[in-house]
């Protein structure tokens, strides 16, 4: 159980930022027919999900959304335990695309890069952007994301908690300390 937790996010500002998040990749993406969202497992996903429905009604063009599963793709597998895997569903190729990977917090970037491997099997992208609800800092590989909702600087032993009502019965974004 954490020592303290603070309240980042609240359902309404989680909203707000994803409207936000959607209108920047809109803008950044050009022609929306080539634009894809991949969610990484398992919040990920979901917020692909939100991410297409917004982008949907702001723009009348459906997205399409995958989901993908890095887990044997990752290089610190060692460090974090086993995983279960999930299935990667990816029903379309990427070749020529305009992928948007996004993901609920990026920290060390660790996940990101066994992404951007488990990316290669489904064909080769135009373009491969990142997308991410929080950005916690403390990167030990060159990788940005491109489209960030909430910059949260913390320190590494802090734990950054993202509620998605699809999966947890609310939004919302938590810092957990100690």
């Amino acid at each position: 159980m954490p020592g303290e937790v603070v309240e980042i996010l609240t359902a309404d500002e989680v909203r707000r930022t994803v409207n936000r998040l959607a209108s920047q990749i809109v803008e950044r993406s050009g022609d929306l027919s080539k634009l894809v969202l991949l969610g990484i497992y398992t919040r990920g996903v979901s917020l692909a999900q939100i991410l297409a429905r917004q982008i949907e009604a702001l723009e009348q063009t459906p997205v399409p959304v995958g989901a993908i599963d890095i887990t044997f793709y990752r290089d610190d597998l060692d460090t974090i335990g086993i995983r279960t895997p999930a299935k990667s569903e990816i029903p379309f190729d990427l070749t020529g695309k305009t992928v948007i990977l996004v993901d609920d917090v990026i920290f060390k970037g660790r996940t990101v890069r066994a992404a951007l491997e488990a990316v290669k099997d489904h064909g080769r992208p135009e373009v491969i952007r990142l997308a991410v609800l929080v950005d916690r800092g403390h990167r030990e590989l060159p990788i940005h994301p491109d489209f960030i909702g909430k910059q949260l600087p913390t320190a590494r032993e802090e734990t950054v908690k993202v509620y998605i009502q699809d999966l947890d019965g609310r939004d919302g974004v938590e810092l957990w300390r100690g």
